[in-house]
């Protein structure tokens, strides 16, 4: 993927985490979804006060992109407000691979730096749906 591509997901994302809705915890959480079109779709973390309802940028991001028809992706790239990579958690992972394939992870840091790997480094073992059939 090229190098423009990055610095777009990586603001992207910086800026969704701006809108993170996360009064509990205070960890603000912003995602940036790129699709085979080009087209970039955000996400960030919402939480609630019963926790087991809040939902995370990631799939915030990914549920825009699937509701607005895109169907095939790039890269998603992750960025918080801490000073270590934060990758996505187990939930988001999970569903990352299923609705959006082996695709490109940025995880961004709160200086910029970023760390580059793939979801299914993420989820070496995914339940997919041929556990489904057997």
């Amino acid at each position: 993927m090229p190098e423009k591509h990055h610095k777009q997901l990586k603001d992207k994302a910086r800026s969704a985490k701006k809108r993170s809705y996360s009064p509990y915890s205070k960890f603000r959480v912003g995602a940036a979804l790129l699709d085979s079109a080009g087209r970039i779709f955000t996400g960030a973390n919402i939480e609630n006060s019963s926790f087991s309802l809040t939902i995370c940028a990631e799939r915030v991001a990914l549920f825009k992109a699937l509701s607005e028809g895109s169907k095939k992706f790039k890269a998603i790239a992750i960025t918080s407000d801490s000073e270590s990579f934060i990758p996505p958690c187990g939930a988001c992972r999970q569903v990352l691979f299923e609705l959006a394939g082996n695709i490109e992870v940025l995880l961004v840091d709160k200086r910029g730096r970023t760390m580059h790997t793939k979801v299914g480094t993420l989820l070496p073992l995914p339940f997919t749906e041929k556990y489904l059939h057997t």
